[in-house]
C-alpha cells in the first residue's frame, strides 16, 4: 500500500547543499515508488537576505561569514562537487564567482506553487542549475525568466511579477514562519509537518528515513 507524505523542502537556491539534498531526495523517492507518494512543496529561506544589488564576491563573502580561508573554501568546493556528482548534480568547477540576493527567485517559486504546482519542482531545479552549474547572476530578471521558460511556465506572467512586488509579503511571511519554527540552516526537509531531516543527506539516508516515517504513519 502506497503511503502519502507531505514534504516541505525549505531551502535557498544559493545553497549548494540544497541542490545536493534535493537530488538525493528525488533519488530516494524514485526508489520508494509504490511505497511512498510525495506531495513536494518548496518553501523559502534566504541565507543572505541583506545581500545588496550586484551581490558580493563569494570568496570575500565566505571569509566574512564563516572565517574560512581560500584553501578551506577550495577544499569545501571539492567536497561539494563530489557529493553533487554522487547524486547526478553538476557544479561549475570554477565555482560561482559571486553570490546574489535570491528574493525574486523565491517570489517566482511561490507563484509557481500557487498557480502551477506540478511545475514548481522544474522551476526549482532550473534555478539551481543556473546558479550552481552555470554560475549565473541570480538577481538578473533575464536569468530568472529563462528558468521560468525552461520549466514550462508563463513567461509574461512571471515578467509582470518581477516588475512588481507581488507575492513579496507572502514570501516574507513563509520565511518568518520557518524561522520561528527553529529553521536556521538549510536544506530542512519537513515531513507531514512533524518530522525534520536536516542537511544535504545522502539518498540512502533519505530513503531510510522516509520509509520509517511512512511505516509509522500507516500504523497510526
Amino acid at each position: 500500500m502506497t503511503q502519502s507524505l507531505k514534504i516541505d523542502f525549505v531551502s535557498d537556491i544559493s545553497c549548494p547543499w540544497c541542490a545536493i539534498g534535493l537530488s538525493a531526495l528525488e533519488q530516494a523517492l524514485d526508489k520508494l515508488q509504490g511505497e511512498v507518494a510525495a506531495e513536494l512543496h518548496f518553501q523559502p529561506f534566504e541565507l543572505n537576505p541583506q545581500m545588496p544589488p550586484g551581490g558580493q564576491d563569494i570568496g570575500e563573502h565566505l571569509a566574512q561569514k564563516y572565517g574560512s580561508t581560500p584553501e578551506q573554501q577550495a577544499e569545501i568546493r571539492d567536497t561539494i562537487r563530489q557529493r553533487g556528482a554522487d547524486v547526478g548534480f553538476s557544479f561549475n568547477a570554477g565555482g560561482r564567482g559571486r553570490i546574489y540576493n535570491t528574493f525574486d527567485a523565491h517570489r517566482l517559486l511561490h507563484w509557481a506553487g500557487l498557480e502551477a504546482a506540478a511545475r514548481q519542482p522544474a522551476l526549482k531545479k532550473a534555478l539551481l542549475v543556473a546558479c550552481h552549474s552555470h554560475s549565473q547572476n541570480m538577481e538578473s530578471h533575464e536569468v530568472l525568466l529563462r528558468a521560468v521558460e525552461q520549466a514550462g511556465l508563463d513567461v509574461p506572467r512571471a515578467r509582470a511579477i518581477l516588475a512588481s512586488d507581488e507575492f513579496a509579503p507572502e514570501v516574507r511571511k513563509r520565511e518568518a514562519f520557518y524561522t520561528r519554527q527553529g529553521i536556521h540552516s538549510v536544506p530542512a526537509v519537513i515531513i507531514n509537518d512533524r518530522h525534520l531531516i536536516s542537511g544535504g543527506q545522502p539518498a540512502a539516508a533519505f530513503e531510510q528515513a522516509l520509509r520509517q516515517i511512512a511505516a509509522d504513519t500507516s500504523g497510526t
